[in-house]
């Protein structure tokens, strides 16, 4: 039975608790977010900066040993369609802050094996279909 004062985390975990000591070691105000059954998808961080503004940021595992959650593969591509940029991280360095001031990477992390990003037009007609059919139904 594991000790329940010492729980067991991941990887991702243990970068993610490095990278907001880093991120506060700039200045940036680190709110860690934690979903839940109403917020799937939701990534670990949002950042805010005095000079360089807001950020939502996740954090994965370097490599190609990640993945997504089907709540954040459905989620991250209608917040891009709407302007809510994503950054992946994997690591409290130099080099993967700097990618914080360039254009939002979630793209660059999406694995073919998981097929093509979905078309945000249609799916959000399908959202729509679906919200509508429910309100028809009640």
């Amino acid at each position: 039975m594991g000790d329940i004062r010492r729980p067991k985390h991941n990887q991702e975990w243990h970068i993610q608790q490095d990278l907001i000591a880093f991120l506060k070691a700039r200045k940036w105000h680190v709110e860690r977010m934690i979903g839940n059954a109403f917020q799937m998808g939701i990534p670990d961080l949002f950042i805010a900066h005095k000079k360089w503004g807001t950020r939502w940021i996740d954090v994965k595992r370097p490599g190609k040993n990640y993945s997504f959650t089907q709540a954040q593969k459905l989620k991250w591509p209608i917040w891009e369609a709407f302007n809510i940029p994503i950054w992946i991280l994997t690591a409290a360095t130099q080099e993967e802050y700097d990618k914080l001031f360039a254009l939002p990477n979630m793209r660059a992390y999406w694995k073919a094996s998981w097929g093509e990003i979905p078309d945000i037009d249609a799916l959000l007609d399908e959202l729509d279909r679906e919200a509508l059919g429910g309100f028809m139904d009640g």
